[in-house]
């Protein structure tokens, strides 16, 4: 996002941050400061999870720079990795000269599965099933005016452990801004009896749950890069290059695919995502022609530049779920200004492609290490006790050494201590 200062963001202070991102948002500094810093109380943890002793923090950033369908963003970003909001922050502001990323995502469309066992006369009960479709719709439907089914249709399938074969019902249904994973189990469960009951005698209902391999939730990102921008035609190569290694090597494919994920999941633990149905859903998608592949596509244009694109199944909500619950994830739903769900998932994957191809453009030229290096020596000497400016001195040190280790640390920071006494 362009800033009216002469600082740029990761050169402000914490108060001078918050002020920025209030002026962007129309959001107080003390609400912000309020909502992102403040442990939740115990009681609500409690709550939350079983046997809660406590709150487990994860740090919170902002992605700046970013431009998606032709609207900025400020980004909440919650990780722990080094580099990594700093990498999609600079990708982004590459992205810019060529207008940032263009994203769509499909209707929000979530499919339930009740499965039926121990089947006489299969053909029959689909027929039943069908016949009877629209009165289990409106079954279905009573328990939500919000979200609603909007079809049911059955299959079978052939069991890979015994060959036995198995009715499944699947319900579609429309969660419009929420995630909806548990209005779509309770339609399950509500159904599941009548389901069995039109399953002609022995058919047995077993499970009644959602599938998170959101595929009626495809969300496409693209986005082109200069040439110029990224050192030449050598270095898109390079790129393309490195693309076709992980397109082609399932090896190589989940390391490229955890890149991505490095972004999608901090901005979706950030807005209190289910991430992990995320990334079941991303790996799965990455395999279905039958073999792990990047998630990602890289090209070069007719110019010459860099085209890059990623599509994705995104199951993601703005309303129900912890993203209205916990204070954090309000407070950056809020700061990302988004309206509904679609426009969330756009900027999730925009954010993963971001932060892709910042690691494999790294990769490709002076090696990832050189950036996550840098950062990751702060955190190396803070663990070796250094305090205060002694950090900074010690981690530039210790880089400048190509010697990145607690022992060097604690040498560097034992000589620095006898110096000064």
């Amino acid at each position: 996002m362009p800033m009216n200062t002469e600082k740029k963001f990761y050169e402000m202070d914490i108060d001078e941050r918050l002020s920025f991102i209030s002026s962007k948002s129309n959001i107080s500094k003390n609400e912000i400061s309020t909502a992102v810093n403040q442990p939740l109380p115990f009681d609500k943890v409690d709550r939350m999870v079983e046997n809660a002793i406590g709150n487990y923090s994860l740090p919170l950033g902002i992605a700046t720079n970013f431009v998606i369908n032709e609207k900025e963003y400020l980004v909440p970003m919650a990780i722990e990795e080094p580099s990594v909001i700093a990498a999609a922050s600079h990708a982004a502001k590459l992205a810019r000269s060529c207008g940032g990323f263009k994203a769509t995502a499909d209707s929000s469309i979530m499919r339930g599965q009740i499965q039926v066992t121990n089947m006489l006369d299969i053909k029959k009960a689909m027929r039943t099933i069908s016949k009877n479709k629209e009165s289990l719709l409106k079954m279905a439907n009573s328990l939500s005016k919000n979200v609603r089914a909007i079809d049911l249709k059955t299959r079978v399938i052939t069991s890979d452990v015994d060959r036995s074969k198995m009715l499944v019902s699947e319900l579609y249904v429309d969660c419009k801004d929420s995630m909806g994973a548990n209005t779509v189990n309770s339609m399950c469960e509500l159904l599941g009896p009548e389901i069995e009951r039109m399953a002609n005698g022995n058919g047995k209902v077993n499970l009644k749950i959602l599938s998170n391999y959101a595929t009626e939730r495809i969300v496409i990102s693209k986005a082109t890069f200069k040439k110029e921008e990224l050192g030449g035609t050598e270095v898109v190569d390079r790129i393309l290059s490195a693309f076709a290694f992980a397109f082609s090597d399932p090896h190589r494919a989940v390391t490229h695919n955890k890149g991505i994920m490095n972004g999608i999941d901090a901005v979706s633990i950030a807005t209190g995502q289910d991430f992990r149905a995320i990334e079941a859903a991303a790996h799965a998608y990455a395999s279905r022609d039958g073999r792990y592949r990047s998630l990602s596509i890289f090209t070069k244009s007719s110019k010459g530049d860099l085209t890059a694109s990623i599509e994705i199944p995104l199951s993601v909500g703005i309303v129900g779920g912890i993203s209205t619950v916990h204070p954090t994830a309000k407070m950056s739903l809020k700061i990302l200004r988004v309206k509904s769900a679609s426009e969330l998932a756009c900027v999730i994957a925009s954010v993963g492609l971001a932060q892709n191809f910042a690691a494999i453009r790294a990769l490709s030229t002076e090696g990832i290490q050189k950036g996550h290096m840098r950062l990751h020596a702060k955190n190396i000497a803070v663990a070796a006790g250094a305090m205060g400016k002694l950090i900074d001195i010690v981690a530039e040190t210790m880089y400048s050494q190509s010697n990145i280790t607690i022992d060097n640390a604690r040498a560097i920071l034992h000589e620095l201590q006898l110096k000064s006494s």
